[in-house]
């Protein structure tokens, strides 16, 4: 690390907040420490910031053995100021500028001119212009109905509750919750998904593709980066071959054709570079997505108000500072995430691409607040996903009930709500579960503050990621963090009574259902991105979004397509004189793709040379190119 030390400590880009301010000033003397032979001039510890060396790393630095008696060793002190530095980057306690990834948060807030010009508006939109003692006093009405609710079916229920309490030797109280059953599949729904899945046409995915677009025109939401008019000959062609080759992750060589215009490698590289983009994949999805909703048999399966974001997973084997390691997922290698939504009218509404780390799940309100389009939803259903008291917090205070499936629910604290003015009873057999209490003051305190926050992420001043790792500090939340974590117990609270219902089981099977979807989108994605083995061979971010917002492009029209067939199929069964239910209806999917040809297919009209003849040898200095082995233009 040395001869970074320098350009590390001497750069102008960094700076800090007041948390970080002493991190960046150990990390200003780290050069002269560098320089320094301490073999001659050993270096004592007044002459280090002893604050910035916490107990795991005392050791290494005040008790070497090889070092005189009372020296520091300094190669252990500068590793350990970098660690520092690392962890408040984290935090953005020290940020960098120019930067957009490593910027400061704070900086981008609303504030002064620029958030009075926007807060009427901005609260309104949230259900949020009232005082905040309205607004709590709300909320813990609901959050007792909830209690209350949850005891009284406890009650009744009695031996048969789905749902037992357990007093622990150190008194703990617990929850045991069965586990959900699958439910029954009558003959009635086999028999219509064999009828229905037999009655679907076989069609190849260009086909499909066409046809979609005869439908919704979603192809003309491709328009050049210039002037945003520019239309050539049999440019659908060409989208539609660059689509199938971006999705299907298998480069441009199986879709050129040198004796088609549209289909030549100089015209799809035009295309790709001008046309194939974020903001117009993302025009094309919401076309997509209001065709999806207005076909009649969806209202069977959903009016968009509920959603599910999950990540699916992709190795990267390139270089590229955008992919990060994560050994649960890709073991020694290094791999993105491709982050999603859908609802569950079964259409993808939104996207992203974040480094495929653990913490990935941050980065799930982002996704929500830049979607492509549909409705917004009310529920957002995910699968074990980062569900901190704050997250809780920052959903709920824009709009969302935030519903994700626990891992461990048995250990789930619960909490209640009081507060002056606001009548609230004993809980009777579950009082000693609701032990917890919100301290509403902090929200009182920082209400301001907080809808600030709000008002920044709808407006998309900020990243809800770094929000996150703003307010946590490993850990030890911020002032503003805190009220937002006593803000999100409400409402973590409110979902766990809904799903630890003894009676009723909707909500749990409602979450099941959607996520069930998403699985099933995610394997439909991993057929169709065949190519490569799965892997992206994307160096940069930009190119890494083009090639997965394509998947979800082509993900969207499959399922747009098969919807159409299957509402038919229903409605040409029904004119047959066949009953059937809606509960059946409910329960078919339009991500079965047994009718769909995503492999292509191969000409064996034979085209060899004359007898004794070879094929021409290519030009090395041509300027186009295959793609090499590892499926990368080279230019």
């Amino acid at each position: 690390m040395r001869p970074f030390l320098s350009l590390l400590g001497e750069s102008k880009a960094l700076d800090a907040a007041s948390a970080g301010k002493r991190v960046l000033a150990g990390v200003r003397g780290l050069p002269a420490l560098a320089r320094r032979k301490v073999g001659v001039k050993p270096l004592l510890p007044r002459e280090v910031d002893d604050k910035l060396v916490p107990p795991a790393w005392r050791k290494a630095v005040y008790a070497n053995p090889d070092l005189p008696q009372g020296a520091v060793d300094r190669d252990a002190y500068v590793v350990c100021v970098l660690e520092q530095l690392h962890r408040a980057l984290n935090n953005r306690d020290v940020f960098a500028a120019p930067s957009h990834r490593w910027s400061n948060p704070r900086a981008r807030l609303l504030d002064g001119p620029d958030w009075d010009a926007v807060e009427e508006d901005v609260l309104a939109a949230l259900s949020l212009d009232m005082p905040v003692t309205e607004h709590l006093a709300e909320l813990v009405r609901g959050l007792d109905a909830g209690w209350k609710q949850l005891a009284t079916r406890l009650e009744e229920a009695g031996p048969a509750a789905k749902v037992s309490i357990e007093v622990a030797g150190d008194g703990r109280v617990k929850l045991n919750v069965d586990k959900l059953g699958a439910l029954g599949k009558p003959k009635s729904l086999t028999w219509l998904r064999q009828r229905v899945g037999k009655m679907l046409p076989k069609i190849d995915l260009p086909d499909l593709l066409f046809e979609v677009n005869a439908w919704t025109g979603f192809l003309d939401a491709f328009v050049h980066l210039g002037d945003g008019t520019t239309r050539m000959k049999d440019l659908p062609t060409s989208v539609v071959a660059l689509l199938v080759s971006e999705a299907c992750n298998i480069g441009l060589a199986p879709v050129v054709n040198p004796g088609y215009e549209a289909l030549t490698r100089a015209r799809l590289v035009h295309v790709d570079q001008y046309y194939l983009r974020a903001d117009t994949i993302a025009a094309a999805n919401a076309r997509l997505i209001a065709a999806q909703a207005g076909i009649p048999i969806v209202r069977y399966w959903g009016d968009g108000l509920l959603a599910s974001v999950d990540g699916l997973r992709f190795q990267v084997p390139v270089r590229t500072i955008n992919a990060a390691p994560s050994p649960k997922y890709f073991g020694f290698k290094r791999g993105i995430t491709w982050l999603n939504a859908v609802n569950d009218q079964v259409a993808g509404i939104g996207q992203m691409v974040v480094p495929g780390t653990p913490r990935d799940s941050l980065h799930i309100l982002d996704a929500l607040l830049n979607l492509d389009g549909g409705v917004k939803p009310e529920m957002v259903a995910t699968d074990n996903a980062s569900y901190s008291d704050m997250v809780f917090g920052l959903f709920k205070i824009l709009g969302y009930n935030f519903s994700p499936r626990f891992r461990d629910l048995d250990d789930q604290r619960f909490w209640r709500a009081t507060m002056p003015g606001v009548e609230t009873s004993n809980y009777g057999a579950v009082e000693d579960l609701a032990r917890n209490r919100v301290n509403l003051n902090k929200v009182i305190t920082h209400w301001p503050d907080m809808l600030k926050v709000a008002g920044s992420l709808v407006t998309n001043q900020v990243r809800a990621y770094d929000l996150l790792r703003m307010f946590g500090r490993d850990g030890r939340p911020t002032p503003l963090g805190a009220a937002f974590a006593e803000y999100g117990r409400i409402a973590k609270t409110e979902h766990l009574l809904r799903v630890v219902d003894p009676v009723d089981d909707t909500y749990r099977r409602q979450m099941n259902r959607q996520l069930t979807v998403q699985e099933s989108r995610h394997k439909l994605a991993r057929d169709v991105c065949h190519g490569k083995r799965g892997t992206i061979h994307q160096a940069y971010r930009d190119g890494m979004e083009d090639q997965l917002g394509a998947l979800g492009l082509v993900l969207n029209a499959i399922v747009l397509w098969t919807t159409r067939y299957i509402d038919a199929a229903v409605a040409q069964l029904r004119a047959e004189g066949h009953e059937i239910p809606g509960e059946d209806i409910a329960r078919l999917s339009p991500l079965k793709h047994r009718n769909l040809n995503l492999l292509g297919r191969y000409s064996f009209t034979a085209q060899v040379p004359a007898a004794g003849a070879l094929r021409p040898l290519r030009d090395p200095d041509a300027p186009e190119l295959d793609e090499d082995d590892d499926g990368a233009v080279q230019e």
